[in-house]
């Protein structure tokens, strides 16, 4: 159950990006508490304020605010997380998080999350595909970190198969069923 839990939301650099405005409403409506972690690459595909409205929270991208020097710990946000659940996840984030690699304030958050991991991958089939991304997949998984499979249908490349991110209510409802 999402209601009263306190869940970061981690955002990559995909197309899919814009489900993430519904995955946060939808969890603000639930009566979650909800944080937002974006990579630079995010910001090219969905903008800070829309989330810092529909989460009424202020947007976490960097480790410090540029202009007070605030610290954004992410220590602090993995122990205040009931929950994170990176969607969409990207290819090259997955496999971050796969090699352990903490390049951003995302990936320094799932490492030191002590609460459930979830990602909802996105990408197009032939990432999804591609055995680099499967093995990735199977090491996450064997870590513990719960994979809401894709869908299939039209990409935004045109094409179709595997990939589509899962839509924002069945993300919550496999947040429901699994927190």
């Amino acid at each position: 159950m999402t209601k009263a839990k306190h869940i970061v939301v981690g955002i990559t650099g995909s197309i899919a990006a814009y489900k993430a405005a519904v995955l946060v409403r939808s969890l603000v409506k639930s009566g979650a508490e909800v944080r937002v972690v974006m990579t630079a690459a995010a910001k090219q595909f969905i903008t800070p304020l829309t989330m810092a409205t529909l989460s009424r929270n202020p947007i976490l991208v960097e480790f410090f605010d540029p202009e007070s020097g605030a610290w954004n710990s992410h220590v602090s946000l993995g122990e205040w997380a009931d929950a994170l659940v990176v969607a969409p996840a990207s290819a090259n984030t997955l496999a971050k998080m796969a090699a352990g690699i903490a390049d951003n304030l995302l990936l320094t958050t799932c490492l030191s999350a002590r609460c459930p991991v979830f990602v909802a991958p996105a990408m197009d089939r032939d990432m999804w595909a591609h055995a680099a991304t499967q093995t990735n997949l199977v090491t996450l998984r064997q870590r513990g970190i719960q994979v809401i499979e894709p869908g299939s249908g039209e990409l935004a490349s045109g094409l179709s198969g595997a990939g589509r991110m899962a839509e924002p209510e069945e993300i919550v409802a496999f947040l429901d069923a699994h927190i």
